[in-house]
Protein backbone atom coordinates (compact mmCIF):
# COMPACT_ATOMS: atom_id res chain seq x y z
CA UNK A 1 0.00 0.00 0.00
CA UNK A 2 1.20 3.27 -0.85
CA UNK A 3 1.19 6.19 1.58
CA UNK A 4 4.29 8.55 0.98
CA UNK A 5 6.46 9.10 -2.00
CA UNK A 6 10.37 8.13 -2.16
CA UNK A 7 12.54 11.41 -2.09
CA UNK A 8 14.03 10.04 -5.72
CA UNK A 9 10.04 10.15 -7.08
CA UNK A 10 9.47 13.07 -5.62
CA UNK A 11 12.81 14.59 -7.37
CA UNK A 12 11.50 13.25 -10.57
CA UNK A 13 7.81 14.50 -10.65
CA UNK A 14 9.02 18.13 -9.43
CA UNK A 15 11.82 17.91 -13.36
CA UNK A 16 8.87 16.54 -14.60
CA UNK A 17 7.00 19.24 -14.14
CA UNK A 18 9.50 21.53 -14.41
CA UNK A 19 10.12 20.31 -18.05
CA UNK A 20 6.69 20.70 -18.83
CA UNK A 21 6.78 24.42 -17.75
CA UNK A 22 9.49 24.90 -19.76
CA UNK A 23 8.80 23.49 -22.86
CA UNK A 24 5.05 24.55 -23.31
CA UNK A 25 2.49 22.86 -24.62
CA UNK A 26 4.29 21.31 -27.35
CA UNK A 27 6.57 19.84 -25.15
CA UNK A 28 3.54 18.18 -22.91
CA UNK A 29 2.82 16.33 -26.20
CA UNK A 30 6.09 15.17 -26.66
CA UNK A 31 6.09 13.95 -23.03
CA UNK A 32 3.33 12.12 -23.59
CA UNK A 33 0.62 14.32 -22.20
CA UNK A 34 -2.45 15.49 -23.92
CA UNK A 35 -1.26 18.40 -26.22
CA UNK A 36 -4.44 20.45 -25.16
CA UNK A 37 -3.56 19.40 -21.50
CA UNK A 38 -3.35 22.71 -19.05
CA UNK A 39 -0.60 22.75 -16.92
CA UNK A 40 -0.72 22.26 -13.35
CA UNK A 41 -1.06 25.47 -10.80
CA UNK A 42 2.22 26.35 -9.14
CA UNK A 43 0.90 25.54 -5.52
CA UNK A 44 -0.14 21.98 -6.79
CA UNK A 45 2.96 21.25 -8.96
CA UNK A 46 4.28 18.61 -7.43
CA UNK A 47 1.66 16.30 -8.26
CA UNK A 48 1.55 13.51 -11.29
CA UNK A 49 0.56 15.83 -14.39
CA UNK A 50 -0.70 12.37 -16.12
CA UNK A 51 -2.78 10.79 -13.30
CA UNK A 52 -4.90 14.08 -13.22
CA UNK A 53 -7.25 16.44 -15.06
CA UNK A 54 -6.95 20.23 -14.98
CA UNK A 55 -10.20 21.78 -15.14
CA UNK A 56 -8.91 25.42 -13.75
CA UNK A 57 -6.34 26.67 -11.36
CA UNK A 58 -8.67 25.46 -8.89
CA UNK A 59 -10.36 22.89 -9.70
CA UNK A 60 -8.10 19.67 -10.59
CA UNK A 61 -9.37 16.03 -10.39
CA UNK A 62 -7.86 12.93 -10.11
CA UNK A 63 -8.04 10.35 -13.64
CA UNK A 64 -10.57 7.62 -13.18
CA UNK A 65 -7.71 4.87 -14.54
CA UNK A 66 -5.24 6.22 -11.95
CA UNK A 67 -7.16 4.97 -8.88
CA UNK A 68 -4.98 1.39 -8.86
CA UNK A 69 -6.24 -1.10 -6.78
CA UNK A 70 -4.72 0.08 -3.36
CA UNK A 71 -7.42 1.84 -0.31
CA UNK A 72 -4.97 4.72 0.38
CA UNK A 73 -4.76 7.87 -2.25
CA UNK A 74 -1.64 9.15 -2.81
CA UNK A 75 -1.35 13.07 -2.05
CA UNK A 76 0.15 13.52 -5.16
CA UNK A 77 -2.91 11.78 -7.07
CA UNK A 78 -5.58 13.79 -4.94
CA UNK A 79 -8.17 16.04 -6.70
CA UNK A 80 -7.91 19.48 -5.70
CA UNK A 81 -11.18 21.97 -5.37
CA UNK A 82 -10.92 25.77 -3.64
CA UNK A 83 -13.21 27.89 -3.63
CA UNK A 84 -10.98 31.12 -3.54
CA UNK A 85 -7.39 30.91 -4.67
CA UNK A 86 -5.08 29.54 -1.60
CA UNK A 87 -3.02 31.83 1.05
CA UNK A 88 0.66 32.47 0.13
CA UNK A 89 2.76 29.89 0.44
CA UNK A 90 4.74 31.92 3.39
CA UNK A 91 1.97 30.63 5.63
CA UNK A 92 3.92 26.88 5.74
CA UNK A 93 6.95 28.91 6.66
CA UNK A 94 6.26 28.25 10.39
CA UNK A 95 3.77 26.33 10.42
CA UNK A 96 3.60 25.56 14.41
CA UNK A 97 2.90 29.95 14.76
CA UNK A 98 -0.69 28.89 12.62
CA UNK A 99 -3.41 30.51 14.84
CA UNK A 100 -7.18 29.61 15.56
CA UNK A 101 -9.46 31.30 17.30
CA UNK A 102 -12.06 28.88 19.06
CA UNK A 103 -15.21 30.91 20.41
CA UNK A 104 -18.61 29.86 22.05
CA UNK A 105 -16.89 28.09 24.64
CA UNK A 106 -16.99 28.25 28.55
CA UNK A 107 -13.12 29.81 28.08
CA UNK A 108 -12.70 31.81 24.58
CA UNK A 109 -8.70 31.33 23.46
CA UNK A 110 -6.50 31.72 20.70
CA UNK A 111 -3.94 28.76 20.09
CA UNK A 112 -1.49 28.42 17.84
CA UNK A 113 -0.88 25.09 15.98
CA UNK A 114 2.22 24.01 18.28
CA UNK A 115 -0.26 24.34 21.32
CA UNK A 116 -2.98 22.00 19.44
CA UNK A 117 -0.08 19.26 19.04
CA UNK A 118 0.21 19.33 22.77
CA UNK A 119 -3.16 18.70 23.41
CA UNK A 120 -4.12 15.22 21.56
CA UNK A 121 -3.91 13.16 19.23
CA UNK A 122 -5.77 10.89 16.83
CA UNK A 123 -5.67 9.27 13.53
CA UNK A 124 -8.51 9.08 10.73
CA UNK A 125 -8.57 7.28 7.37
CA UNK A 126 -11.88 9.07 5.41
CA UNK A 127 -13.10 9.75 2.22
CA UNK A 128 -12.71 12.99 1.16
CA UNK A 129 -15.00 13.67 -1.55
CA UNK A 130 -16.15 17.21 -3.70
CA UNK A 131 -20.60 17.84 -2.86
CA UNK A 132 -20.31 17.81 -7.11
CA UNK A 133 -18.45 14.82 -7.89
CA UNK A 134 -20.18 13.07 -10.38
CA UNK A 135 -21.73 16.90 -11.65
CA UNK A 136 -21.05 15.35 -15.04
CA UNK A 137 -23.16 12.20 -15.14
CA UNK A 138 -26.10 15.03 -15.31
CA UNK A 139 -27.67 15.72 -18.41
CA UNK A 140 -28.85 19.11 -17.46
CA UNK A 141 -25.24 19.96 -17.36
CA UNK A 142 -25.18 22.01 -14.19
CA UNK A 143 -22.85 24.77 -13.75
CA UNK A 144 -19.74 23.91 -11.79
CA UNK A 145 -16.73 21.22 -12.20
CA UNK A 146 -17.92 18.70 -14.25
CA UNK A 147 -16.33 16.13 -12.37
CA UNK A 148 -16.79 12.22 -13.01
CA UNK A 149 -15.72 10.33 -10.22
CA UNK A 150 -12.20 12.08 -9.71
CA UNK A 151 -13.14 14.50 -7.11
CA UNK A 152 -12.38 11.95 -3.95
CA UNK A 153 -10.09 10.07 -2.40
CA UNK A 154 -9.35 8.16 0.77
CA UNK A 155 -7.04 9.59 2.84
CA UNK A 156 -5.54 9.55 6.42
CA UNK A 157 -5.57 12.40 8.73
CA UNK A 158 -3.35 13.30 11.70
CA UNK A 159 -4.81 16.00 14.24
CA UNK A 160 -6.26 16.65 17.75
CA UNK A 161 -9.82 15.91 17.96
CA UNK A 162 -11.86 18.91 18.37
CA UNK A 163 -13.86 17.78 21.18
CA UNK A 164 -10.60 17.22 23.49
CA UNK A 165 -10.34 21.17 22.21
CA UNK A 166 -13.79 21.76 23.40
CA UNK A 167 -13.10 20.13 26.94
CA UNK A 168 -10.18 22.13 27.48
CA UNK A 169 -11.58 25.58 26.91
CA UNK A 170 -14.56 24.90 29.56
CA UNK A 171 -16.96 23.35 27.19
CA UNK A 172 -19.76 24.76 24.48
CA UNK A 173 -22.08 27.08 25.51
CA UNK A 174 -25.38 26.53 26.40
CA UNK A 175 -27.36 27.06 23.27
CA UNK A 176 -24.87 26.43 20.47
CA UNK A 177 -26.61 24.32 17.57
CA UNK A 178 -24.01 24.15 15.11
CA UNK A 179 -20.29 23.81 14.84
CA UNK A 180 -18.79 26.58 12.70
CA UNK A 181 -15.39 26.85 10.81
CA UNK A 182 -13.93 29.75 8.61
CA UNK A 183 -11.33 29.89 6.54
CA UNK A 184 -8.07 31.78 6.12
CA UNK A 185 -8.16 32.31 2.62
CA UNK A 186 -7.61 36.06 1.52
CA UNK A 187 -10.75 37.95 0.50
CA UNK A 188 -11.33 39.93 -2.78
CA UNK A 189 -11.24 43.63 -1.75
CA UNK A 190 -14.51 45.37 -2.63
CA UNK A 191 -16.71 42.86 -1.92
CA UNK A 192 -18.69 42.04 0.96
CA UNK A 193 -16.92 39.44 2.88
CA UNK A 194 -19.98 37.22 3.56
CA UNK A 195 -20.18 36.90 -0.27
CA UNK A 196 -17.20 34.70 -0.82
CA UNK A 197 -15.89 34.21 3.11
CA UNK A 198 -15.54 30.02 2.97
CA UNK A 199 -17.73 29.58 6.30
CA UNK A 200 -20.00 26.60 7.33
CA UNK A 201 -22.16 25.69 10.07
CA UNK A 202 -22.66 21.47 10.81
CA UNK A 203 -24.46 20.39 13.72
CA UNK A 204 -23.01 20.08 16.86
CA UNK A 205 -22.74 15.95 16.32
CA UNK A 206 -20.05 16.57 14.13
CA UNK A 207 -17.47 17.70 16.81
CA UNK A 208 -17.81 14.21 18.17
CA UNK A 209 -15.25 12.47 15.24
CA UNK A 210 -13.89 15.64 14.01
CA UNK A 211 -10.46 16.64 13.90
CA UNK A 212 -8.09 20.19 13.83
CA UNK A 213 -5.84 18.30 11.17
CA UNK A 214 -2.07 19.35 10.58
CA UNK A 215 -1.24 15.54 8.50
CA UNK A 216 -2.13 14.24 5.52
CA UNK A 217 -0.88 10.55 4.67
CA UNK A 218 1.67 10.74 7.02
CA UNK A 219 3.10 14.19 6.12
CA UNK A 220 2.55 17.98 7.31
CA UNK A 221 -0.59 19.25 4.96
CA UNK A 222 0.95 20.92 1.64
CA UNK A 223 -1.23 23.97 0.79
CA UNK A 224 -3.29 22.88 -2.11
CA UNK A 225 -5.01 20.74 0.43
CA UNK A 226 -5.19 23.19 3.36
CA UNK A 227 -2.36 23.25 5.63
CA UNK A 228 -1.17 24.14 7.96
CA UNK A 229 -4.36 23.35 9.61
CA UNK A 230 -7.69 21.77 8.88
CA UNK A 231 -11.00 21.25 10.07
CA UNK A 232 -11.47 16.98 8.82
CA UNK A 233 -15.31 16.00 9.46
CA UNK A 234 -15.04 12.84 8.39
CA UNK A 235 -18.25 11.47 6.37
CA UNK A 236 -19.15 15.26 5.56
CA UNK A 237 -18.75 16.52 1.89
CA UNK A 238 -15.69 18.30 1.29
CA UNK A 239 -16.62 21.32 1.58
CA UNK A 240 -17.61 21.16 4.99
CA UNK A 241 -13.93 20.30 6.05
CA UNK A 242 -12.50 23.97 5.98
CA UNK A 243 -8.68 24.67 4.77
CA UNK A 244 -6.74 26.99 6.67
CA UNK A 245 -9.20 26.83 9.31
CA UNK A 246 -8.23 30.14 11.58
CA UNK A 247 -11.90 30.40 13.42
CA UNK A 248 -13.80 27.71 15.07
CA UNK A 249 -16.94 29.03 16.72
CA UNK A 250 -19.67 27.03 18.50
CA UNK A 251 -22.76 29.04 17.76
CA UNK A 252 -26.80 29.18 17.78
CA UNK A 253 -27.24 30.29 14.15
CA UNK A 254 -25.97 28.88 11.30
CA UNK A 255 -23.43 31.45 9.64
CA UNK A 256 -24.74 33.74 6.88
CA UNK A 257 -22.08 33.38 4.02
CA UNK A 258 -23.39 32.89 1.03
CA UNK A 259 -21.47 29.53 0.60
CA UNK A 260 -23.94 28.26 3.04
CA UNK A 261 -27.11 29.91 3.06
CA UNK A 262 -27.22 29.49 -0.59
CA UNK A 263 -24.11 27.73 -2.02
CA UNK A 264 -24.47 24.24 -1.86
CA UNK A 265 -28.50 23.82 -1.24
CA UNK A 266 -30.13 20.96 -2.85
CA UNK A 267 -31.83 23.30 -5.00
CA UNK A 268 -34.09 22.27 -7.64
CA UNK A 269 -33.62 21.91 -11.62
CA UNK A 270 -35.37 25.91 -12.29
CA UNK A 271 -35.28 27.16 -8.72
CA UNK A 272 -33.95 29.70 -6.77
CA UNK A 273 -31.24 28.42 -4.20
CA UNK A 274 -32.16 29.29 -0.27
CA UNK A 275 -31.21 28.76 3.34
CA UNK A 276 -34.91 26.88 3.21
CA UNK A 277 -33.83 23.96 1.13
CA UNK A 278 -31.38 21.36 2.54
CA UNK A 279 -27.97 21.93 2.64
CA UNK A 280 -25.11 19.76 1.30
CA UNK A 281 -23.19 18.15 4.00
CA UNK A 282 -23.38 14.33 4.52
CA UNK A 283 -21.91 11.78 2.45
CA UNK A 284 -24.47 8.68 1.25
CA UNK A 285 -23.39 4.67 -0.08
CA UNK A 286 -21.62 5.31 -3.34
CA UNK A 287 -19.40 3.37 -5.35
CA UNK A 288 -17.92 2.84 -8.67
CA UNK A 289 -15.42 0.56 -10.70
CA UNK A 290 -12.17 1.44 -11.45
CA UNK A 291 -10.82 -1.44 -13.84
CA UNK A 292 -11.28 -2.13 -16.51
CA UNK A 293 -12.34 0.83 -18.27
CA UNK A 294 -12.74 2.09 -21.65
CA UNK A 295 -10.16 3.45 -21.98
CA UNK A 296 -8.14 0.36 -21.27
CA UNK A 297 -9.37 -0.69 -25.04
CA UNK A 298 -10.53 -4.01 -26.02
CA UNK A 299 -10.76 -6.22 -23.10
CA UNK A 300 -9.31 -10.22 -23.39
CA UNK A 301 -12.09 -12.72 -22.83
CA UNK A 302 -11.78 -15.25 -20.39
CA UNK A 303 -10.87 -14.47 -16.49
CA UNK A 304 -10.92 -10.65 -15.72
CA UNK A 305 -10.75 -9.13 -12.10
CA UNK A 306 -13.76 -6.23 -11.97
CA UNK A 307 -12.74 -3.75 -8.82
CA UNK A 308 -13.36 -0.32 -7.94
CA UNK A 309 -14.00 1.35 -4.59
CA UNK A 310 -16.88 1.85 -2.31
CA UNK A 311 -18.41 3.80 0.98
CA UNK A 312 -20.76 4.49 3.15
CA UNK A 313 -19.96 8.53 4.02
CA UNK A 314 -21.39 8.54 7.59
CA UNK A 315 -21.92 4.56 7.71
CA UNK A 316 -19.74 2.14 7.14
CA UNK A 317 -19.99 0.04 3.92
CA UNK A 318 -21.41 -3.41 4.71
CA UNK A 319 -21.17 -5.20 1.18
CA UNK A 320 -20.81 -4.51 -2.84
CA UNK A 321 -22.40 -6.41 -5.86
CA UNK A 322 -21.20 -6.30 -8.95
CA UNK A 323 -23.21 -6.25 -12.78
CA UNK A 324 -21.93 -7.26 -16.42
CA UNK A 325 -25.29 -6.64 -17.81
CA UNK A 326 -26.40 -2.65 -16.66
CA UNK A 327 -27.79 -4.01 -13.68
CA UNK A 328 -30.62 -6.64 -15.12
CA UNK A 329 -28.48 -9.18 -12.73
CA UNK A 330 -26.60 -8.72 -9.64
CA UNK A 331 -23.40 -10.71 -7.98
CA UNK A 332 -21.68 -10.06 -4.59
CA UNK A 333 -18.14 -8.85 -5.00
CA UNK A 334 -15.76 -9.25 -2.25
CA UNK A 335 -13.78 -6.95 0.00
CA UNK A 336 -9.74 -6.58 -0.42
CA UNK A 337 -7.52 -4.78 1.74
CA UNK A 338 -7.38 -3.39 5.02
CA UNK A 339 -10.87 -2.22 6.62
CA UNK A 340 -9.15 1.49 7.93
CA UNK A 341 -12.69 2.07 9.72
CA UNK A 342 -16.42 3.58 9.18
CA UNK A 343 -15.38 6.22 7.08
CA UNK A 344 -12.84 5.33 4.78
CA UNK A 345 -13.43 3.56 1.38
CA UNK A 346 -13.13 -0.29 0.95
CA UNK A 347 -11.43 -1.88 -2.55
CA UNK A 348 -13.98 -4.49 -3.97
CA UNK A 349 -13.24 -7.16 -6.71
CA UNK A 350 -15.68 -9.67 -8.62
CA UNK A 351 -13.87 -12.46 -10.34
CA UNK A 352 -15.96 -12.75 -13.74
CA UNK A 353 -15.29 -14.91 -16.89
CA UNK A 354 -16.51 -13.01 -19.84
CA UNK A 355 -16.85 -14.16 -23.38
CA UNK A 356 -16.63 -11.47 -26.36
CA UNK A 357 -18.65 -9.06 -26.79
CA UNK A 358 -19.92 -6.00 -25.17
CA UNK A 359 -20.71 -5.48 -21.47
CA UNK A 360 -22.10 -2.59 -19.07
CA UNK A 361 -20.25 -2.88 -15.60
CA UNK A 362 -21.83 -1.59 -12.68
CA UNK A 363 -21.38 -1.97 -9.14
CA UNK A 364 -24.38 -1.33 -6.03
CA UNK A 365 -22.88 -1.03 -2.55
CA UNK A 366 -25.16 -1.44 0.59
CA UNK A 367 -23.85 0.56 4.02
CA UNK A 368 -24.30 -1.48 7.46
CA UNK A 369 -27.94 1.06 7.98
CA UNK A 370 -29.21 -1.04 4.95
CA UNK A 371 -29.16 1.92 2.75
CA UNK A 372 -28.68 0.98 -0.84
CA UNK A 373 -26.89 2.67 -4.06
CA UNK A 374 -29.68 4.12 -6.33
CA UNK A 375 -30.00 3.31 -9.65
CA UNK A 376 -30.97 7.08 -10.57
CA UNK A 377 -29.63 10.65 -9.74
CA UNK A 378 -31.58 13.04 -7.59
CA UNK A 379 -31.71 15.54 -10.10
CA UNK A 380 -30.93 19.32 -8.48
CA UNK A 381 -29.66 22.43 -9.92
CA UNK A 382 -26.14 22.27 -8.57
CA UNK A 383 -25.28 18.50 -9.28
CA UNK A 384 -24.80 17.61 -6.06
CA UNK A 385 -24.63 14.21 -4.49
CA UNK A 386 -25.00 11.58 -7.19
CA UNK A 387 -24.43 8.43 -6.14
CA UNK A 388 -26.51 6.97 -9.25
CA UNK A 389 -24.70 3.22 -10.15
CA UNK A 390 -26.38 3.86 -13.44
CA UNK A 391 -23.94 7.03 -13.85
CA UNK A 392 -21.13 5.44 -12.82
CA UNK A 393 -21.61 2.09 -14.64
CA UNK A 394 -18.71 1.35 -17.98
CA UNK A 395 -19.13 -0.07 -21.05
CA UNK A 396 -16.49 -2.59 -22.16
CA UNK A 397 -15.69 -4.75 -25.14
CA UNK A 398 -14.29 -7.77 -24.60
CA UNK A 399 -12.53 -9.56 -27.38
Amino acid sequence: MRILESNSRRLMLKGTAAAMSAVGMAGWAKLGFAADAKPLPGYANWKIPGDIIVHSSNTLETKRSAYGSSVITPSDQLYVRNNLPPPDPAILENRDNWAIAISGVGKPVTYTLADLKSMGLETTAMVLQCSGNGRGFFPSKPSGTPWKVGAAGCVIWSGVPVRDVVKAVGGIKAGAKYMTGTGGEVLPQGLDPLSVIVERSLPLAAVEDALLAWEMNGEPISLAHGGPLRLIVPGYTGVNNIKYIKQLSFTEQETKANIMSHGYRITPVGGTAGPDLPSVLEMSVKSWINSPLPEDGVVRAGRVQIHGVAFGGVHAVKGVEVSVDGGKSWSAARFVGPDLGKYAWRQFVFDANLKAGEYQLASRATDTSGAVQPEARFENAGGFNNTSWMDHSVKVSVA
